[in-house]
C-alpha cells in the first residue's frame, strides 16, 4: 500500500537543529508545516487538513493573546527518502508508513512534530500526537552506579528547605532553571512557581565532557558529543559513552519510552554517569547523524492511534 508523505509540525522560531532536522526531513520526502505563532492552524487535524491553503489566517483568540498567526507549507523534492537514500528507514519514513501499522490520521497522513514544550502541549492534542516522555522521577530512581550522585525527586515548597548547595533542575521542561542553587532560598519563590510543583535535586557533579544519546526501540540509535569542561564542543560520540549508554538501557531500557534522548557525561575521575532524560520530541540534535536523530523524533512525536501497548504509560 501507498502511503501520503509524513508531516512534520515546526514551531515559530527553529534553532540551528531544527533547521537541520527540517532539511533532513524535507530531503526524506516529509511535508513542513512551519508556524508563524504558538497556536494551531484552522483545519488542521480534521479530514483533508493536509491541504490546509499555503497562507492561511490561523483562528481569531487562538495565538498568544489573542494574536491571529499563519503557517508556511514546504514539500521535499519529488522521490526524496526512496529507498537507499537514508538508510534502512528512508522508504518508511517518507511514504508515511509507520512499519506494521500502516499509515494513520483521518486522510492517511501521519503527522509529527518537533518543538518546545510550551509550543507542543497547545499543538500536540489537536493534532492527535502524542509526546512521549521520561516518568518524571526516572532520574531519581535509577540506581547510584548509573548517575553517582543523589537524585531526588521532590515539590519546590519541600526544596526551599535544602541548606546546601544543590543542582535544581525541571524534571521535563525548562521552567525552573537548570542550575545550582546555593541552598533553597534562591529558588523561585511561591509568588512565582506552584509549591507543589516537582523538581529534581541533585548533588553537585562536574562533568569533564557530555554526550548525548538518541535511544530507538532498545538501542543507541545515534549519538554525539555536545560539550567539553561545561562548553559547548561538538564531536564524534565517543565508544566508552556508547557502552554507557547500552548499560542504561540494560539496566533501565524498560523504564524509558521507545524513542527518548539520554545525556550521560564522563567526570574528571573517570566515572560515567547519567546526566538527564529528555523527550526528543524537544532535544537539539548536535552532532547527530540527523537522519537518525529525526527518525527518534518522528517516534517520539507521532499519532496516538500508532502507539504501542509500552509507550501509552509515557504519554506527556
Amino acid at each position: 500500500m501507498t502511503c501520503p508523505p509524513r508531516i512534520l509540525v515546526l514551531p515559530p522560531r527553529l534553532t540551528a537543529s531544527a533547521r537541520t532536522l527540517r532539511a533532513t526531513a524535507l530531503r526524506r520526502g516529509l511535508r513542513i508545516v512551519e508556524a508563524t505563532a504558538s497556536a494551531v492552524p484552522e483545519g488542521l487535524g480534521s479530514p483533508g487538513w493536509a491541504g490546509w491553503p499555503e497562507g492561511a489566517k490561523w483562528p481569531e483568540g487562538a495565538g498568544p493573546a489573542g494574536s491571529p498567526g499563519a503557517t508556511r507549507h514546504t514539500r521535499g523534492p519529488r522521490g526524496a527518502g526512496s529507498a537507499g537514500s537514508a538508510g534502512s528507514a528512508g522508504s518508511a519514513e517518507s511514504t508515511g508508513c509507520t512499519g506494521s501499522d500502516g499509515c494513520t490520521g483521518s486522510d492517511g497522513h501521519a503527522v509529527h512534530l518537533h518543538a518546545g514544550p510550551s509550543f507542543a502541549d497547545v499543538v500536540a492534542p489537536a493534532l492527535g500526537i502524542a509526546l512521549l516522555e521520561a516518568p518524571a522521577d526516572w532520574l531519581a530512581r535509577l540506581p547510584r552506579a548509573l548517575t553517582q550522585r543523589d537524585i531526588r525527586a521532590m515539590t519546590i515548597g519541600e526544596a526551599y528547605r535544602l541548606r546546601r548547595p544543590a543542582f535544581v533542575k525541571s524534571p521535563n521542561d525548562k521552567s525552573i532553571s537548570a542550575l545550582v542553587y546555593a541552598d533553597g532560598s534562591r529558588l523561585p519563590g511561591p509568588d512565582a512557581v506552584d509549591p507543589a510543583t516537582e523538581v529534581l535535586v541533585s548533588d553537585v557533579m562536574t562533568f569533564a565532557v557530555e554526550y548525548r544519546l538518541h535511544l530507538l526501540d532498545g538501542a543507541v540509535h545515534a549519538a554525539g558529543q555536545y560539550a567539553e569542561a561545561g562548553r559547548l564542543r561538538l564531536g564524534p560520540p565517543d565508544g566508552d559513552a556508547l557502552a554507557f549508554g547500552r548499560d542504561v538501557l540494560a539496566a533501565a531500557g524498560e523504564t524509558l519510552p521507545s524513542a527518548i534522548v539520554v545525556d550521560v557525561g564522563r567526570d574528571d575521575e573517570g566515572r560515567w554517569a547519567v546526566i538527564e532524560a529528555n523527550a526528543a520530541w524537544a532535544s537539539g540534535c548536535y552532532s547527530a547523524d540527523p537522519d537518525r536523530a529525526l527518525e527518534t523524533v518522528l517516534r517520539a512525536a507521532g499519532p496516538s492511534t500508532a502507539l504501542s501497548p509500552h509507550d501509552r504509560g509515557f504519554v506527556r
